[in-house]
């Protein structure tokens, strides 16, 4: 398996960033290509997962081996592929998502694209438990990450105000992660913290 990829960062594209190693182009898919902006013509570690299939040989890319870990247990649950992993995640709060296995919040689990409650039950049966101990989650981050949650609904409406005022899903992307730690806000609120997070980047 290929661990991690250390090379020139070249080309950021909508899904996927290219690493140079020694001539050679490594094209990783990313649930964020553009967190890596300000890698861009730099040396770049990128820790990897190489997912082989018949027809198919894919290299999936993180920033740090915490994300890489839970896409990792995320395929490992029935009905979740890595497409849907890397849906998760664009938008995880990874505090909020291992308090939610522990505590069975199915409801907080289908606030993410393609998680029905079926799938967020089977989430907490295949993942209760190996997740908390993994990424240290205390009771006190626990109690702050009930709290730290906007709803996918609220997202998906700041998503599409943002593309109503000119910017490109690219550029959404990068903020998104941040906005989903706020405390629970309403639309018009996510909306000025992203406009302020899209005009510092």
């Amino acid at each position: 398996m290929i661990a991690y990829i250390k090379g020139q960062l070249v080309k950021i594209q909508e899904e996927s960033i290219i690493i140079d190693v020694n001539g050679i182009g490594y094209e990783i898919i990313c649930a964020n290509p553009f967190s890596f902006q300000s890698s861009i013509n730099e040396k770049t570690m990128v820790h990897t997962y190489h997912h082989v299939r018949e027809d198919s040989q894919i290299l999936y890319g993180f920033k740090n081996e915490d994300e890489k870990y839970l896409f990792i247990k995320l395929i490992s649950v029935s009905g979740i592929g890595p497409k849907g992993a890397l849906s998760i995640l664009g938008t995880v709060d990874i505090p909020a998502f291992v308090s939610a296995i522990e505590q069975e919040d199915d409801k907080f689990l289908t606030t993410f694209p393609g998680v029905g409650k079926k799938t967020a039950r089977q989430m907490i049966l295949d993942l209760k438990g190996k997740l908390n101990i993994a990424f240290s989650i205390g009771k006190d981050q626990e109690q702050e990450s009930e709290h730290a949650t906007v709803d996918y609904q609220t997202i998906n409406e700041v998503q599409e105000v943002l593309k109503s005022l000119g910017y490109l899903d690219k550029e959404i992307r990068t903020i998104l992660p941040e906005i989903r730690k706020e405390p629970k806000l309403n639309v018009d609120e996510a909306v000025r913290k992203a406009l302020s997070l899209l005009m510092k980047n």
